[in-house]
């Protein structure tokens, strides 16, 4: 209790450097934590983002870009590819399920999926809806849990989309101009208004980017664009769940012939997304480098400023006889201590701030954050941290522990 009472009383005695140290370090670990956080989030995503569906079939272009777009619901897709496509991947015997999928509008940014309601059953299993039921005709829809709980959708609610990716304006159904603002042509958005969507389902929570998407039956592109397209019929793209890897290299150098048709194994391409996570990560490593030394100087600064005023309280205590290890203690303790405290406020910070932001960076980049999950990683942080500081600590300690105390009392 004197060991803490004395380390106490020397950091309220220098408040402005003690607050700088708790800050920098802090920041320090709150940049990590929601680092390790995001990290597990994209590991997770490219473990559950993709369901058994080995194979991707798509028009040709960035196999990324293909990826991401049919699975994690990010990005433009590659083009369109003709339904015969499909038609002709349902006849293949290495084919143990295919679905098509349409893509290309959205709902208040969120987008409108298209695809058989066979899919769910195929990637999730027996998976209770959280409310209503599948859609069965054209219009209806089922929309994710993130979406019902941000736009607090419920089943019996009716809305129209828009074209495009990224919301139109600011209300829902928008109005013509912002529509003619955003690239939409007249014509579209008369189309888009004219076809309305209801709600007749919720999906449970899923833990992928199925969480933020509206589905609905694969032909509602071909409804809502009958007039621009035809008779001709085009998907965005096929998810293929072959019967064997073999069977997948077969069905991929089949229909990787084709012209303007691309095959890509999903994993590669999901593998390589988290590989470009990865680098640009590297970015934030080096500001967070930066931070861990700022943390490190500060607390040498700290303890630095007052080696003169310690060196007295430090002979003091030699002098009426307190143990080597208490002094030892007294000279790193102030150091330590600080570094614990901002090591404390720091996870607390950034585990808060994770789940306050978790639902935007959801929306902007389909990585979940299980905010409140501590892992192994952390203990690991909270270590190393605790290491910077104690050897931020030891150089001041030794000078001012080498000192003769007598010196520091004759006049």
């Amino acid at each position: 209790m004197q060991l803490l009472h004395l380390l106490w009383r020397n950091m309220l005695h220098r408040k402005a450097l003690s607050l700088l140290t708790v800050f920098s370090v802090a920041v320090t670990v709150a940049l990590l934590v929601f680092l390790i956080l995001c990290s597990r989030g994209v590991e997770q995503g490219a473990e559950q983002g993709y369901g058994p569906f080995e194979l991707t079939i798509g028009a040709k272009g960035s196999s990324t870009q293909l990826a991401l777009n049919t699975y994690y619901h990010v990005g433009s897709p590659t083009g369109n590819i003709p339904y015969e496509v499909f038609t002709e991947i349902q006849k293949e015997d290495q084919a143990a399920a295919a679905f098509a999928m349409t893509t290309g509008d959205n709902y208040n940014g969120y987008p409108i999926v298209g695809i058989d309601a066979g899919y769910f059953l195929t990637r999730y299993g027996d998976r209770q809806l959280e409310a209503g039921t599948v859609y069965a005709k054209t219009g209806e829809a089922v929309v994710g849990s993130h979406i019902a709980r941000t736009l607090g959708l419920q089943v019996g609610d009716t809305f129209h989309g828009g074209h495009g990716l990224v919301h139109e304006s600011g209300h829902p159904d928008g109005d013509e101009e912002e529509a003619e603002e955003a690239g939409a042509s007249h014509e579209e958005h008369e189309a888009h208004q004219s076809f309305g969507y209801k709600v007749v389902g919720i999906l449970p929570v899923l833990h992928t980017s199925d969480d933020r998407a509206v589905f609905t039956t694969l032909d509602y592109a071909w409804a809502v664009h009958a007039s621009q397209q035809g008779a001709h019929k085009d998907v965005t793209s096929i998810l293929v769940k072959p019967k064997s890897l073999v069977g997948a290299q077969a069905l991929k150098n089949k229909y990787d012939k084709l012209e303007k048709v691309q095959a890509i194994y999903t994993s590669k391409a999901v593998a390589d997304v988290v590989n470009m996570v990865d680098k640009g990560s590297q970015i934030i490593h080096i500001v967070t480098g930066l931070c861990i030394v700022l943390a490190a100087v500060s607390i040498l600064l700290s303890l630095t400023a007052a080696v003169n005023e310690r060196k007295k309280d430090v002979g003091l205590l030699r002098l009426i006889g307190k143990t080597k290890s208490f002094v030892w203690l007294s000279l790193i303790g102030e150091g330590l201590l600080l570094t614990l405290i901002g090591c404390v406020i720091g996870l607390v910070a950034g585990h808060v701030g994770s789940y306050a932001g978790r639902n935007a960076l959801f929306d902007f980049s389909g990585i979940q954050l299980d905010a409140w999950k501590f892992t192994v990683d952390e203990l690991w942080l909270i270590a190393g941290t605790l290491v910077v500081g104690l050897l931020a600590s030891l150089g001041p300690a030794m000078k001012v522990y080498r000192v003769d105390p007598m010196q520091l009392f004759r006049s």
